[in-house]
């Protein structure tokens, strides 16, 4: 391709099927599902009603094996719409160039609690009171924008301590990892299953300009569990995912991944999932330091006893 094209599968959905949807479309999106709240335009009254409803979505290249990835979305989403009936999926190609020129147009600096400030790329740094954090979003998700991330960032302003090691597990832009070295991290280890994401935390390491690496592979917890970083445990591991992938990590071991007494921050959790995050946590040792929350999203600390 020479030009690099995308295609954004999204279906409406209400709250309860969402988890599940956002579940399907992640097997044929590797590139990232997002989860927002959504509003229906009430044309009659000119003004937005909000729903009980959100949009789940995600992309993919548009390249030669679109029609077959899209088929066999399809064909997913078909077997679930059998327990409970659910709109066709709907597509929209995204070029390169136009996602770019849309985020440029929105994305403004941001200031993340007491010290950090996330800067556009493109943006002059005018907050010498902050901590930076410059991110060129580029497709992988995690630019600071979404509630699950401010949420993890406040955490790890809370939590993180100079000097320990962090596990940033589906790095997505970077965006965690290079605020924890911002916080005073020592040593950062990041890993995503999409090479996109690994491409797009190398770019946005390198706009930093920081002085401790982050150490970056294309993968998840098996990776560091089977040793290839030389370190099998953290102080501080973050996950900024969805709850069926939490799930799914906690119960591969990702708890092994906290030293004793070390920390876990979980977020990409909408609100009536945090209970089964929190419980499924404590069956492997994790106990509830905090929970927070902004609008329907919840971020967990949990600590390992």
């Amino acid at each position: 391709m020479d030009k690099v094209s995308w295609v954004e599968a999204s279906l409406v959905v209400t709250p309860e099927q969402a988890e599940a949807v956002a579940e399907v479309i992640g097997r044929f999106t590797r590139e990232g599902v997002v989860i927002e709240q959504t509003a229906l335009q009430d044309s009659s009254e000119e003004q937005n009603l909000l729903e009980d409803h959100v949009r789940v979505y995600g992309y993919f290249f548009s390249d030669a094996s679109v029609e077959q990835r899209k088929q066999r979305l399809e064909e997913a989403l078909w077997h679930l719409g059998q327990i409970q009936a659910l709109p066709p999926v709907e597509y929209r190609l995204i070029q390169q160039e136009n996602w770019m020129a849309a985020w440029k147009d929105q994305y403004k600096p941001l200031q993340i609690g007491q010290r950090l400030m996330i800067i556009p790329a493109w943006v002059e740094n005018q907050y010498p009171d902050r901590l930076p954090i410059l991110i060129n979003p580029g497709m992988a998700f995690g630019t600071g924008t979404h509630p699950t991330t401010q949420l993890s960032l406040e955490l790890m302003e809370d939590y993180l301590q100079p000097g320990q090691t962090v596990f940033d597990i589906g790095c997505g832009s970077g965006i965690l990892s290079i605020a924890a070295i911002r916080l005073g991290s020592e040593r950062v280890i990041a890993v995503d299953i999409d090479a996109a994401s690994v491409a797009s935390t190398q770019e946005n390491y390198a706009l930093n300009k920081l002085d401790v690496p982050i150490e970056v592979a294309q993968g998840s917890i098996e990776i560091i569990q089977a040793g290839q970083f030389g370190l099998l445990q953290a102080p501080l591991v973050v996950a900024n995912i969805l709850a069926p992938v939490i799930c799914n990590l906690i119960e591969g071991g990702m708890t092994d991944l906290v030293e004793a007494g070390g920390l876990l921050v979980l977020s990409g959790i909408l609100d009536h999932q945090a209970e089964g995050i929190i419980n499924k946590a404590a069956e492997y040792g994790m106990s509830l330091m905090e929970k927070c929350g902004i609008e329907d999203w919840v971020a967990l600390c949990l600590k390992k006893s």
